[in-house]
């Protein structure tokens, strides 16, 4: 060290009241007498630092840490410093030109080489700025003062219109008075597991664990939203229907056959849909009961009635007992989440706005998403040749990407491309979903009583074609059934109308073979196969005979509240018996067998909702014996363990990791990552007095070095295809990883930035009001979280299904409250010009890639289309072509012309 420490301690350690002492006399920073000069002598000196454990540093680190500061704190330290002399040096120059001194006297007297120097001073916009972090200081302290904790986090700067320098050296300065600065995590209320990082600046006193109050932690700024509603219609408490205008259809009257669904008179302007055929709705009866199902309209109810319910309860089941008791929440009344707009109003005969006694949970055009993927739950339990073809395709597909993004121009981009990329190759390796068939898509399901055993009304699929239908969770391939397209059906075009967006039209039957799907907006996803001309083959085996006539509701229902176990995790146990089905399938189960396991799936997944009992489902079928048998393993310890026995199943089945922290690191040589365990991963439980390790959950794939070391010790073909697949993936983001380390890039140009000036400043003021969303998203996640947890207060056997809804309805309601709303930066052909000429720094563009449409800037990046395809191409349009996908649609999915596909193919 080139100074003692005890000048190290006169020097370097600020007093903690938040004044400065850069010095004393009449000039404090004289010859060395102030932090900065100070500093530079320290600089001069080639200054190093030896720490107790024989670390030697050197430049601003080891003044940093002889001072026992942070980088960042110093930097701050520096930088308020710089802003303390200036002031002295403004106040200087004020008061000398205040008597009288020309500029260049001025510069003269104040050791300045040119008057240039003083004009600086005198400007008072420079001014302004330098006096921005002790006027954000004391404008923070009012907040706090009016409302105690405020968050600070990222963005927050945005809302005060200053740098972030400046928020930090304004935090500094509180921080040296005594306030306190925690960090923390809002858990994501609708994503489990999830949170979102805040950081919260606390009055004198407070503690730590006080920001985990959530409903008292505050924003600097009072959100409103500025959408008139755009965001989301404020849920109104519904109106209510008068129970004469309803009629009960009960099961001997043909009410299974309709179970679910509400069936209301046309032109009735309380119960109109608005322009849907059908959704998903609730309606409010006699203001405490409620009707849940699909509705839709019809034209032959008996006079007086205007809603028919249809149930599968027997006559005789009084009104109240059919229909739902509303929850006792205001703001949830139904236990479900209204849609955004599900609400809506009409005007009535006198001329006055009315609430409609409609309110929609989903409706037409709500379910028919493009299903891109095939779950392993299904696609495992179809022949090897079908698993290959749809894996390689998804390999293939996965390759073709990586090339694509490999070959643009952008590195930048390029590498933001690529994490994104390497980590859906890690999940893909996890999740185990296989590349989709041609055209196959989920629709929500309808009763046409008059339908045929084996026909379905599809109009989205061709007249006369046949396809399969397929209900998650999937037991298996006699859950199947392959019918035939009739788009002519009478009764379902009258119903459906001749152009459904997203609905089919099945008999009773039909659903029931679906393992007993309801008409209440159950969906199935529509696979088109097994015609003539179609390349897609699906296994489908007659219903097992052990599942005829079997009703869960009759069987395990109508049990009085107390005398049987409740459901509270329907998830979870849904995902016990479909892993165990899954590994019983695999491993040869018998008919009987099977039918045992999905008859309890059956009581499962209706369990939560329709109060039945699956602890006695669980006994009357034997399922401890089925996992004993199938799933029962001894250990290399001779421990006996049951659960997941199969690649298929343990791939996402969870295991307990010690608890990490920080960001993962690359490994330059293999591109995995590597991640830091927490520093103090063993502690005491103060409640048990036990040493215990800090833990997070993850799934065995995602540790597994290699796939095949979960295959079971049958070692079916269907295992190794899948272990093979997830091999691929996992050495594919490893690829990807390395890929980053190798790529540059732009090289910043104040030059270009000069020439695109006005390119640069429109990206940072789109980049600004993206970014301002950030302490609003914040705002939103803590107002939920406050308000879900007084619902869980109020109410501690909430289960897991019903916080979820409420959950779902807190946060949007608190988004729209605070007016928070993801803003997409669209990005000009000249913008990108500056940003391929580095007129943008490579932090910068990240921020901007981050909030950007990902899709239109992978087309910018990417360079105009050669005349020969990659391989990877190559290889893509071939899988494609023996999935039966055609020749249009492998053209649209490559985006090359269909000439160029039939040249590769021939």
């Amino acid at each position: 060290m080139s100074l003692t420490d005890d000048i190290l301690m006169h020097y370097g350690m600020p007093r903690r009241s938040g004044r400065y002492p850069w010095g004393s006399g009449d000039n404090p920073y004289q010859h060395s007498g102030d932090f900065l000069s100070r500093v530079e002598e320290l600089k001069k000196s080639n200054f190093t630092f030896t720490d107790k454990d024989g670390k030697t540093y050197t430049g601003e680190v080891a003044i940093a840490k002889s001072m026992g500061l942070s980088t960042t704190q110093f930097r701050t330290q520096m930088s308020l410093a710089k802003d303390e002399r200036r002031s002295a040096d403004v106040a200087t120059a004020k008061a000398l030109r205040a008597k009288g001194y020309s500029l260049n006297e001025i510069a003269d007297k104040m050791g300045f080489a040119n008057d240039s120097s003083v004009r600086s001073l005198l400007n008072e916009s420079s001014e302004a700025r330098m006096n921005q972090a002790k006027q954000t200081a004391e404008f923070l302290k009012k907040q706090i003062s009016e409302k105690g904790m405020i968050d600070v986090g990222t963005g927050v700067e945005r809302e005060l219109g200053i740098s972030k320098e400046k928020m930090n050296q304004a935090l500094y300065i509180l921080e040296m008075e005594g306030y306190h600065i925690y960090g923390g995590g809002v858990p994501q209320v609708t994503n489990p597991g999830k949170q979102t990082n805040i950081k919260v600046l606390c009055p004198p006193g407070t503690e730590h664990k006080e920001i985990y109050n959530f409903e008292n932690v505050h924003s600097v700024r009072d959100y409103v939203s500025h959408d008139d509603g755009e965001t989301f219609d404020k849920f109104v408490y519904p109106k209510s229907m008068d129970s004469s205008r309803l009629k009960i259809r009960y099961a001997e009257d043909g009410g299974i056959q309709k179970d679910g669904v509400i069936e209301i008179r046309r032109g009735v302007d309380d119960l109109s849909l608005g322009d849907s055929h059908y959704a998903q709705v609730r309606i409010l009866v006699d203001g405490n009961r409620y009707l849940k199902g699909m509705a839709v309209y019809s034209d032959d109810l008996p006079d007086g009635v205007d809603v028919m319910f249809n149930t599968n309860k027997k006559k005789g089941t009084p009104t109240s007992d059919v229909l739902k008791k509303v929850k006792d929440d205001p703001d949830n009344p139904f236990g479900s989440l209204i849609k955004a707009g599900g609400q809506s109003y009409y005007i009535d005969a006198d001329g006055k706005r009315q609430l409609s006694l409609i309110n929609k949970r989903a409706e037409e055009g709500d379910w028919g998403e493009w299903a891109d993927k095939l779950p392993s739950q299904f696609l495992s339990k179809q022949s090897l040749s079908l698993v290959n073809k749809q894996l390689n395709l998804a390999a293939s597909d996965k390759m073709a990407e990586f090339d694509e993004i490999c070959s643009l121009t952008n590195p930048t981009v390029k590498k933001s491309l690529l994490k994104s990329f390497a980590d859906d190759c890690d999940s893909a390796a996890v999740h185990l979903q296989a590349a989709a068939l041609p055209r196959q898509k989920y629709q929500v399901i309808l009763p046409i009583t008059s339908m045929k055993d084996n026909e379905v009304y599809a109009p989205n699929y061709k007249n006369g074609e046949t396809v399969a239908l397929v209900r998650y969770p999937h037991g298996g391939t006699f859950e199947i059934p392959i019918l035939t397209v009739n788009n002519k059906q009478a009764e379902a075009r009258r119903i459906l109308g001749n152009t459904p967006k997203d609905a089919i039209g099945i008999n009773s039957k039909v659903a029931e073979r679906l393992s007993g799907a309801d008409f209440d907006g159950d969906t199935v996803m529509v696979i088109p196969c097994n015609s003539g001309k179609s390349k897609v083959k699906i296994t489908s085996t007659p219903p097992l005979k052990g599942l005829e006539g079997f009703d869960p509701k009759l069987e395990y229902g109508g049990k009085p509240a107390g005398t049987f176990k409740p459901m509270k995790n329907t998830q979870k146990e849904m995902g016990v018996i479909s892993n165990l089905i899954t590994d019983m399938t695999l491993k040869g189960a018998t008919q009987d067998e099977l039918a045992r396991a999905v008859r309890h799936s059956m009581v499962v997944i209706d369990a939560e909702k329709h109060k039945l009992d699956y602890k006695q489902s669980e006994i009357d079928n034997g399922i401890s014996s089925l996992k004993k048998k199938y799933q029962g393993t001894v250990d290399e310890d001779g421990r006996y363990h049951e659960g997941a026995s199969t690649l298929i199943s343990r791939a996402k089945s969870e295991t307990s990791i010690i608890k990490r922290q920080g960001s993962p690191k690359i490994d330059e040589k293999t591109g995995e990552y590597i991640w830091k365990d927490v520093d103090d991963p063993v502690y005491v439980d103060k409640r048990t007095g036990k040493v215990k390790e800090r833990t997070q959950p993850s799934t065995k794939m995602a540790e597994a070095k290699d796939a095949y070391t979960l295959v079971s010790e049958a070692d079916t073909p269907v295992e190794r295809a899948y272990a093979n697949y997830a091999n691929k993936m996992k050495a594919l983001g490893n690829q990807a990883r390395l890929e980053i380390l190798s790529t540059g890039k732009v090289p910043y140009s104040a030059t270009a930035k000069e020439t695109y000036q006005a390119e640069v400043d429109s990206l940072n003021a789109k980049l600004n009001v993206a970014l301002k969303n950030a302490p609003r998203e914040r705002q939103a996640q803590t107002m939920a979280n406050a308000v879900v947890a007084a619902k869980k207060q109020d109410n501690p056997d909430m289960t897991k299904g019903e916080l979820k809804k409420a959950s779902q309805q807190a946060l949007t309601q608190a988004r729209a409250s605070v007016g928070a709303k993801r803003e997409t930066i669209k990005i000009t052909d000249r913008e990108w010009e500056a940003i391929q000429a580095g007129a943008i720094s490579e932090n910068k563009l990240t921020q901007i890639i981050d909030n950007v449409d990902i899709d239109s800037l992978r087309q910018r990046a990417t360079p105009r289309a050669t005349t020969t395809l990659s391989t990877a191409k190559q290889n893509k349009i071939a899988s494609m072509n023996a999935s039966g996908y055609s020749t249009s649609e492998i053209a649209e999915a490559l985006g090359i012309s269909t000439s160029t596909v039939s040249n590769y193919l021939n």
